[in-house]
């Protein structure tokens, strides 16, 4: 995505946050700090997006995040219980977050670009499994940009007040 597309995304999920009175957060593995990186720029972030949390490592994932011992990491279990932690560490409305093999190799069984995102409401949690192609570095380009538009999703289907 164009450096200008990604940031008219990000003034979009700005402007969905505000309108229905919610606070964000992520939690990051495949995109490593990515994610954060573009939804901070965004106007008045302050007021909207409480933060994130890079967890690479599976027990960081397990202590900091509350992943279940044993989850697999590549998982649609793993992307809702990251997003439901990184609510709930940060006190935030609105989560999401991303999960996957970036390649360029398979790794414990899964292929490269498969990737995991996931989101928690108060009300709700779930997850989309997408597959891309490309080097490492595209495969995190394209789940950065579909978790940003999963965040604005999930924003929108948000009751006002959170």
């Amino acid at each position: 995505m164009r450096p200008r597309a990604l940031a008219d995304l990000v003034e979009r999920i700005a402007d969905a946050a505000d309108r229905v009175g919610a606070v964000c957060a992520v939690a990051e593995s495949l995109t490593s700090g990515r994610l954060a990186a573009q939804v901070g720029r965004g106007p008045s972030a302050q007021d909207w997006f409480a933060g994130g949390v890079v967890a690479y490592q599976v027990r960081v994932k397990e202590d900091v995040l509350g992943l279940a011992p044993g989850t697999d990491p590549c998982s649609p279990e793993c992307a809702e219980q990251l997003a439901r932690g990184v609510r709930a560490l940060l006190r935030a409305d609105v989560a999401v977050s991303t999960t996957g093999v970036g390649g360029p190799d398979p790794q414990d069984g899964h292929a490269p670009g498969t990737v995991y995102l996931g989101w928690a409401t108060a009300d709700a949690a779930g997850h989309q499994l997408l597959r891309f192609d490309g080097e490492p570095v595209e495969v995190i380009d394209q789940a950065v940009e579909a978790a940003l538009n999963l965040l604005l999703s999930t924003l929108d289907d948000t009751r006002p007040g959170g």
